[in-house]
């Protein structure tokens, strides 16, 4: 099932005097948590984004009713929320914590390979870390080898290229 609201990154400290916070991005950039106009506390409760902007791959924002360093600075490991419903995303791409979880299987025969434990970006292009029986596998997110993602379905099918797995020769 998934996730209404979903970490985008962590309050860890303030930027000058006016009551701004610097926020370590969780999601793909500080980019991407800078164009929200609202994020959420754990508890559900929103808060209005101000400004934002990016500054040393950091994201500094100004929320609604913080108007001092001493305020902002009580914020401090605070862990901040989107609503996936106010993202947009490109077509094809997912949210992470959408695919932890997911079931890997053969494309062609069912064979099951195990669940997807995390995505690791590479630069080139992410890799699907996943876990059968206490052993990882690392599955190159890439067309040779993903055929299909179905998130509601619960799987991912891929062409296991050789290597990948452990080969019986």
């Amino acid at each position: 099932m998934k996730k209404q609201f979903l970490e985008v990154g962590k309050i860890v400290g303030t930027h000058g005097l006016k009551g701004e916070v610097r926020v370590e991005a969780w999601c793909d950039s500080a980019n991407f948590l800078c164009r929200f106009k609202r994020l959420y506390q754990k508890n559900g409760t929103e808060m209005k984004v101000i400004s934002a902007k990016v500054h040393k791959n950091m994201g500094i924002i100004l929320f609604d009713g913080v108007t001092s360093v001493e305020q902002a600075d009580t914020m401090r490991g605070m862990v901040l929320y989107m609503n996936r419903d106010d993202a947009r995303l490109p077509k094809g791409a997912n949210f992470v914590q959408d695919l932890i979880g997911l079931k890997v299987v053969d494309f062609d025969n069912g064979t099951e390979y195990g669940v997807i434990t995390d995505v690791i970006k590479t630069g080139a292009n992410d890799v699907y870390q996943v876990e059968k029986d206490g052993k990882e596998y690392f599955v190159p997110v890439i067309p040779d080898v993903v055929k299909e993602k179905n998130i509601d379905g619960g799987y991912v099918k891929i062409f296991a290229m050789k290597g990948i797995f452990e080969d019986e020769d």
